[in-house]
């Protein structure tokens, strides 16, 4: 008997996994699937497979010592790659700036000792001293207990991050359970820290991130790397998420004889300029300065709408998509990670995406979403290290970024004067840079959208 267990940490997770074609692939292909679930099992309840059910993982709270030892393992893995401009500014924003409490001195401690102690060989020993914490822990004991009893052949992880996911990873470890993991994102590698874990596979979006992986992890085996794309995209050409044009203007209250813009916003953590460049375009759109349009903002699924309050209030023409991804609990560790979307939610954002005429973000994933509906993308970033404003312009020098602005698939703004110019000549001229973004998406997401959760079968079945 095949059985195979499905690790979904989060929101995303569940978006990418269960909301595209993957879940129905995998009861076709497997005798058992096991979810382990960071969700609340409840927001399963709509999958009707005979052959599938649902483990709910406990929240996980690190005690000091597990805290202390997972934090040498990723400011060692930051400290190895400081030429990386993502992975140093998480490395100087990580210090602390004053020594005054137990977990700021020992932070300081943790940046001392990785100084001169941050091999691959000391980044392992430090995941050891991690790991062996959980060995008496009760979270881990039920884990290894539901693994003991379900028997599962391997393990696929869909994010490599979450630090709460190290039990559950150990105890598969120490069952001599084969572990797979999904590269979450396309930042990941080079911006972020070190991973939950090591794993037996993973699975990646495009060479360029196997090339990244096996640079950043130099003990990963080439062979077990797999370029499969990335789920997060598969349902663009799902049908069922389909909508027509009376669909987009009804939904949006939008005019169909306007063009529409569309401004997708980030999370407050890093686009904090969100509201400034919303209200900028609005004023643009009164002075008429930019052509009669729709206007249109698509919040973060990782917040609400309370910053925006203000400018809601003000500029009443603006029409606004909060992404209905409903909080299904908040006495989590990470309280955004349990916000869940639906299906009318994956409807709206692929209308959006097709029946908007023009993109305009700070730096974000949305830019690839966009280009894959060959709508042309404008980056906004007028906050810089001298100007007063909040310095998003640094987000452009991240490797991952980096290679976007490089690749002249998008219109980069630097100077509020530039921007309603851009504005116009993207909607005039919307193909202006249509060669460039499909090259680039040849090189960010490297296979077909069509099929992407077949190729990651069958990846898993090779492991």
């Amino acid at each position: 008997m095949s059985k195979i267990g499905i690790v979904i940490a989060d929101g995303v997770g569940y978006r990418n996994f269960i909301l595209s074609d993957f879940i129905k692939e995998a009861v076709k292909e497997y005798d058992e699937v096991v979810i382990y679930s960071g969700l609340i099992a409840d927001v399963y309840t709509h999958l009707k497979f005979k052959n599938l059910y649902v483990r709910e993982l406990d929240i996980f709270r690190e005690k000091k010592n597990t805290w202390f030892y997972r934090k040498l393992k990723e400011v060692a893995h930051m400290k190895k790659h400081l030429s990386f401009f993502g992975i140093k500014t998480s490395y100087n924003n990580g210090k602390p700036e004053k020594i005054n409490t137990p977990t700021s001195f020992l932070i300081y401690l943790a940046y001392i000792i990785t100084k001169f102690f941050h091999s691959e060989k000391n980044i392992a020993f430090y995941e050891k001293l991690q790991f062996n914490t959980f060995k008496n822990n009760n979270i881990y004991i039920k884990y290894r207990d539901f693994l003991v009893e379900d028997k599962p052949d391997s393990l696929i992880f869909t994010h490599q991050r979450p630090y709460n996911l190290s039990p559950l990873l150990y105890a598969a470890q120490r069952l001599d359970i084969k572990t797979l993991s999904f590269i979450f994102s396309w930042d990941n590698l080079s911006s972020k820290g070190r991973m939950l874990g090591e794993f037996d596979g993973y699975l990646v979006w495009s060479d360029i991130m196997k090339k990244e992986l096996k640079y950043f992890y130099p003990n990963t085996n080439s062979e077990k790397i797999f370029v499969v794309g990335t789920p997060q995209f598969e349902t663009y050409v799902i049908d069922k998420y389909a909508s027509d044009s009376n669909y987009f203007y009804n939904t949006f209250n939008l005019d169909k004889s306007k063009k529409t813009i569309c401004y997708s916003c980030g999370d407050v953590s890093t686009s904090k300029l969100d509201p400034l460049y919303i209200e900028i375009i609005a004023k643009g759109i009164v002075s008429k300065e930019i052509e009669g349009v729709n206007f249109l903002v698509r919040t973060s699924p990782a917040e609400d709408e309370s910053r925006f309050k203000d400018i809601i209030e003000k500029y009443p023409n603006i029409k606004w998509n909060f992404p209905n991804w409903e909080l299904t609990r908040d006495n989590h560790v990470e309280t955004w990670s349990q916000r869940v979307p639906s299906e009318k939610d994956l409807i709206n954002l692929r209308s959006i995406l097709m029946h908007c005429n023009l993109n305009i973000n700070m730096c974000s994933t949305m830019s690839l979403d966009f280009m894959l509906f060959d709508k042309p993308v404008i980056n906004i970033a007028l906050g810089n290290e001298h100007n007063g404003l909040y310095n998003d312009q640094k987000y452009l020098n991240y490797n991952h970024y980096d290679k976007v602005v490089k690749s002249n698939a998008v219109e980069i703004i630097k100077l509020e004067s530039n921007f309603y110019e851009a504005i116009n000549e993207s909607l005039i001229n919307p193909k202006i840079r249509f060669k460039e973004q499909q090259e680039l998406i040849k090189f960010e997401i490297g296979a077909p959208l069509k099929d992407t959760s077949k190729r990651i079968i069958k990846a898993m079945k090779t492991i």
